[in-house]
């Protein structure tokens, strides 16, 4: 059949019929959840999987100043998770004794690999394959990465607990997860991440990155900041320490007495009060309470009006302190 088709710079005339063929319609298959997780690198072959959380810092300014705030020396070993496709790390390479990259991801180490083969900078390079938080961390003196943001909790404080003590790390995180980590008593940011980190480490927030250094680019803004552990650490059992966070900013908004009076909360503390009990053979009253033990406690230190959401790490130790004082632990 014809149709008639409008010459664009014919003021709108019909100049001539031309056949037009019904075009048969091409069925395309639905892509699967990896494949629309996976987005083509700059090299042949590449795709940057997003659910692994690779989203590779492409603008050199930013990895330059990140690795320049690093304070890096010539003498030091350097750990790096995710490193990509090795941005970061050929920079670091050129300044450090090592660098161990560790990377889950065997098609990316096979592109590092590649970046400094036949190079002076090879040998200084080891490449550790697998998850980093089911491993043991190595001897470093620094950890620089970009890290996958779906594994920062857990990574800090692997990081944290590490021994022998590292010097300092310079990590890139979610903003919202950065905030949180430098967030002070009274913020709306603050909360137990806060003073877990704060209590082990010194944090600063450095820079800001948005989302448009990266390849992919995240749905998420990104922030870099520093971590130095603090040498030695505070005398205090972190199991303990961490329970009694736990239980107070489930509603840190709530007075440390309106959290405490919870039945679950005192159905855990006397339970771990008998054990206490038992395993120092001390024996419990016959009228014991231990709502009444609990009340007393925050009575005599002060803090029974008081609330998590303004307290500050040394606040927390004196509640904890005098809980452990009358028997009552967390862990």
């Amino acid at each position: 059949r014809c149709c008639f088709v409008v010459d664009p710079w014919s003021c709108g005339k019909r100049v001539s019929g031309l056949p037009i063929s019904n075009m048969p319609k091409v069925k395309t298959k639905p892509r699967s959840r990896q494949q629309r997780q996976e987005t083509k690198g700059p090299g042949p072959g590449i795709r940057f999987n997003t659910g692994l959380g690779q989203h590779i810092l492409k603008n050199p300014l930013i990895v330059n100043s990140i690795v320049e705030k690093a304070a890096l020396r010539p003498t030091d070993v350097v750990l790096e998770v995710g490193p990509g496709t090795g941005n970061m790390t050929v920079k670091m390479l050129e300044k450090v004794k090592k660098v161990i990259a560790c990377e889950l991801d065997v098609k990316l180490v096979g592109e590092l690999q590649k970046r400094v083969q036949g190079t002076p900078l090879a040998s200084k390079l080891e490449i550790k394959i697998g998850d980093v938080l089911k491993s043991d961390l190595p001897f470093f003196d620094a950890c620089v990465a970009n890290l996958p943001y779906q594994i920062s909790s857990p990574f800090v404080f692997k990081l944290l607990l590490h021994r022998p003590f590292f010097r300092c790390a310079v990590l890139m995180f979610q903003r919202e997860f950065a905030l949180r980590l430098v967030a002070r008593p009274g913020s709306p940011q603050y909360c137990r991440l806060s003073v877990n980190t704060q209590l082990l480490a010194r944090v600063d927030h450095l820079m800001k990155i948005g989302r448009n250094n990266f390849k992919p680019p995240p749905k998420v803004e990104s922030s870099v900041v520093r971590i130095e552990p603090k040498n030695p650490p505070p005398p205090i059992n972190f199991q303990e320490w961490d329970g009694l966070l736990r239980i107070v900013f489930v509603r840190k908004n709530k007075t440390l007495s309106a959290v405490f009076n919870s039945n679950a909360v005192k159905r855990l503390l006397e339970q771990n009060y008998r054990i206490h009990c038992s395993q120092n053979n001390l024996k419990i009253p016959e009228n014991f309470n231990i709502g009444n033990l609990i009340q007393g406690v925050l009575h005599d230190t002060g803090y029974s009006e008081k609330r998590a959401r303004i307290m500050d790490i040394d606040d927390f130790i004196r509640v904890l302190h005098g809980f452990n004082a009358e028997g009552i632990h967390f862990s």
